[in-house]
């Protein structure tokens, strides 16, 4: 247990590096994330993380031994896809590159979101993360799903890895695990690399030397299981899933409203890619939020992109509100 996202990623990459050295593979320790991937903001979230804005501050602290994939966004072939985009299976393949420059000897493990957030609402093409999971059995490499956005309902399932029928070997989560009533994440991995790590180490001896003080913290954790037993009670997770549908009708029922050139959902999620302005990039997106928030609607920015992801209690009259908003923001800005 952590005490956010950030701080559940860092402890994931901890976790990759721990269990190939006690494996005997001590020499397993670059780590591969992917072009514009979130990752929090901690050291090792930054450095695997591949959104230029938070990482040109801090260049000088990256972490050493981490590469990138190329992202998988690709508006060309992909444009106004509703759900998984039909193209882009074939990134995945990005992975062999990177084995074959720094050989699989050398990989811990590979981090990605199922499902990006951050950058803009990107759904993962079809076959891609299968063919990623493949990839990493093939070479030994770890699988490390930061599902901090997408896990705990967004997806209409409990994680976007049952969503997808993808089993990563690391699970990040936070946010939604609580609801996010009390600070708290964490991590969970597979029964093989517990078993690997905790029976490596000498007895009477910290077999994972690694912890934050108020991990677990008692007060975190009785909100987790009152959140957790919520979701269940109330069926918020099929509540979410019954919802889909209509959110993505609503979403891109929007298809040319000025200034939108791409569309893109999955899940409760949606990204309205918008036309920036010349030299002033995110101008436009940031203009149409205020005016949302005039009018009582609260919408996020990611550059030139609104974001949306509305609590999963959402109903029907209330996705018509927002996307009216959104409609009539749009077509107010210059």
């Amino acid at each position: 247990f952590t005490n956010s996202g950030s701080e559940s990623v860092d402890t994931a990459l901890k976790m990759a590096i721990a269990y190939h050295r006690a494996k005997g593979d001590a020499t397993r320790t670059r780590l591969i994330g992917r072009e514009k991937g979130y990752h929090g903001v901690g050291i090792g979230g930054i450095s695997v993380g591949g959104i230029p804005g938070n990482r040109k501050v801090y260049s000088s602290m990256m972490m050493q031994g981490v590469d990138h994939m190329r992202h998988t966004l690709d508006m060309a072939r992909n444009a106004y896809s509703n759900g998984q985009p039909a193209h882009g299976a074939e990134l995945a393949d990005d992975l062999e590159r990177m084995v074959a420059l720094h050989d699989a000897s050398n990989i811990a493990a590979v981090i990605v979101e199922p499902m990006s957030g951050s950058a803009g609402v990107i759904p993962p093409p079809l076959g891609y993360l299968e063919r990623l999971r493949a990839i990493c059995d093939k070479h030994g490499i770890l699988l490390i799903f930061d599902e901090v956005i997408s896990g705990f309902g967004r997806m209409g399932t409990p994680f976007a890895a049952q969503r997808f029928g993808v089993t990563p070997d690391l699970l990040v989560c936070a946010k939604a695990i609580n609801n996010a009533t009390i600070p708290m994440g964490a991590v969970i991995a597979k029964q093989f690399i517990y078993d690997t790590i905790t029976n490596a180490g000498a007895a009477g001896q910290i077999e994972f030397l690694h912890g934050y003080t108020y991990s677990g913290h008692p007060m975190a954790c009785a909100a987790a299981n009152a959140t957790l037993a919520l979701y269940e009670r109330e069926g918020t997770f099929d509540q979410a899933a019954a919802m889909e549908k209509p959110w993505a009708t609503a979403v891109h029922a929007l298809k040319g409203t000025r200034h939108i050139i791409d569309i893109r959902n999955m899940g409760l999620v949606a990204g309205f890619e918008l036309e920036g302005r010349p030299g002033k990039p995110g101008e436009r997106a940031y203009e149409v939020m205020l005016k949302c928030l005039e009018a009582g609607v609260l919408v996020r920015t990611t550059g030139d992109i609104i974001a949306l992801s509305p609590p999963l209690i959402i109903n029907e009259a209330q996705v018509d509100r927002i996307m009216q908003t959104v409609a009539t923001a749009l077509k107010a800005t210059e």
